[in-house]
């Protein structure tokens, strides 16, 4: 699935840019970690042409195997590109790949290009790096990312002809696409959906100790929950990776507690009431004042199992519902 061709591509209205769906665009990738490499890969699945760059060279290796040419820097990957993306841990990353003046990604775009931060990050930089496009006639647009490609969904900011010429890419990564509004309103709604899935996994985690703590078999609870008003796929994680004590989960500790403090930040600065979410964030701090950073998201609950004097371990059962998969609520998939 293709936007067109280089710089007359990103010209074209919305319909020749359906048309020409299959032909190859240049197109700069920077920041090829765990989200990065799956989401470039799918552009160069379908048939784009890509220059990606990592501040860890050895992060570009998967994708060059695929057929992507390495860059040194931002810069370098951004230059003759139609379209560049950043993939990024944070809003500091973005502001120092984006700004940088001799090496940044601002510096080797040209005019007519366009600039997609996919990063979770904050509205107000994404107006920023949209004013910085603006005076260079560079189109940028937010679109931070839910999920694993191609099944995700992103949440696309923008003015409507920039997300309409970019649309075929967008349906190149994401099941999902969604034009929220003007700059700046996908990282916003990606920060309410991080804010709503993990401060209720630490309400899920709280639940689940109750229930510990006055005796029932976990593993039962643990059933009863996908099914009845608990019912959440933050939820899964604790069947699949706290119960079991792996804790394995695609995101990190420290990418939800970055992910969480934003939220909470923005709350603050619209004047919404935030309070069951800077408790939240204060458990995820916690984990990270712990060392555990580094590790999946779900080790957080083992900073409310010290504070309960309890564990939450049982063996998964074998007919475990997974929102995951399916709404096990939903005719069909009841057991």
């Amino acid at each position: 699935m293709c936007g067109g061709e280089a710089l007359a591509g990103l010209e074209a209205s919305a319909d020749d840019v359906r048309k020409q769906r299959g032909r190859a665009m240049r197109i700069g990738f920077v920041g090829t970690g765990t989200m990065g490499t799956p989401i470039a890969g799918c552009l160069i699945a379908a048939g784009h042409a890509l220059t990606v760059h990592d501040r860890r060279p050895e992060a570009t290796a998967v994708l060059c195997e695929q057929g992507a040419v390495a860059a040194d820097s931002a810069f370098a990957a951004a230059r003759d590109a139609a379209v560049v993306f950043t993939s990024l841990p944070g809003p500091a990353e973005v502001e120092a790949t984006a700004f940088e003046p001799q090496t940044g990604l601002f510096a080797g775009l040209s005019a007519g290009a366009a600039y997609i931060d996919l990063t979770t990050s904050t509205p107000s930089l994404a107006r920023r790096l949209a004013a910085h496009g603006a005076e260079r006639g560079v189109a940028v647009l937010d679109a931070p990312v839910s999920g694993r490609p191609p099944g995700m969904t992103v949440m696309v900011g923008g003015s409507e002809a920039d997300f309409a010429r970019l649309r075929p890419l967008f349906e190149t990564i994401a099941r999902n696409v969604f034009h929220v509004g003007a700059v700046g309103t996908g990282c916003t709604a990606k920060l309410v959906t991080q804010y709503l899935g993990y401060a209720n996994f630490i309400a899920a985690l709280e639940g689940m100790l109750i229930g510990a703590k006055a005796g029932i078999d976990l593993a039962t609870l643990a059933r009863i929950v996908p099914v009845s008003a608990g019912a959440s796929r933050t939820f899964d994680n604790i069947p699949r990776a706290v119960l079991p004590g792996s804790f394995v989960s695609g995101g990190t500790l420290d990418i939800v507690a970055k992910d969480m403090a934003l939220a909470c930040e923005l709350a603050r600065e619209v004047g919404a009431p935030a309070g069951l979410g800077v408790l939240a964030a204060d458990i995820y701090r916690r984990g990270q004042a712990q060392g555990w950073g580094g590790e999946g998201f779900p080790v957080a609950a083992r900073i409310l199992e010290a504070m309960a004097g309890a564990v939450l371990r049982a063996a998964a059962a074998s007919d475990q519902p997974d929102y995951q998969n399916a709404d096990p609520r939903a005719e069909g998939n009841r057991r």
